[in-house]
């Protein structure tokens, strides 16, 4: 595939997939992980977790994950490729949800009140919930299978949810685990 081809690639498949991010962009990381890794084969699994991982520990919006996913798919063709696919991948996953919200949000409050309003809000929840955990599963296969990093995995998840201990100390110890070499 020449550099054009995957630019233009990449940009039709965030075009795509834009439209449907409801929830947030890591509600689409099971249809991201499809189509980068299984359909292109632009990264590897392996690449794709650190990739999410390095997205997610970096302050900003989750959106820069698919900036980093669009460099990943156009540093075969070089930097400055990389650069132009990722900056793509960005904009065309952010403009169509842009301009579709932009729209809806004038019409939204309009039907307050309306049955079909109340429903489809209703039906987002349960959606989102699902998709999620879906989501969570696409990364526990994807991820590093040693056991140490399911140790840590494990027990961030623990801690997390038993503690009022900020999950930024837990960015750090595991980022450090990773320098030390704990982590492969």
């Amino acid at each position: 595939m020449t550099a054009i081809e995957t630019w233009w690639h990449v940009v039709c498949t965030f075009l795509k997939l834009s439209l449907f991010s409801i929830g947030g962009g890591n509600t689409l990381l099971q249809a991201y992980h499809h189509e980068v890794v299984e359909t292109f084969g632009w990264l590897t699994n392996r690449q794709f977790s650190d990739l999410y991982g390095l997205a997610e520990a970096a302050p900003g919006p989750s959106s820069m994950f698919v900036g980093l996913l669009g460099l990943g798919a156009g540093w075969k063709h070089g930097p400055a490729w990389a650069l132009v696919t990722g900056y793509s991948a960005e904009l065309a996953i952010l403009l169509p949800s842009t301009v579709v919200m932009l729209i809806a949000s004038v019409y939204w409050n309009r039907w307050r009140d309306s049955p079909w309003r109340m429903a489809f809000e209703r039906g987002l929840g349960p959606v989102t919930l699902g998709i999620l955990f879906s989501v969570s599963v696409t990364i526990l296969r994807t991820a590093n299978h040693s056991l140490i990093a399911y140790g840590l995995s494990f027990m961030v998840c623990f801690f997390v949810l038993k503690t009022k201990i900020s999950p930024l100390v837990f960015i750090g110890i595991c980022g450090l685990a990773g320098v030390l070499g704990f982590v492969r």
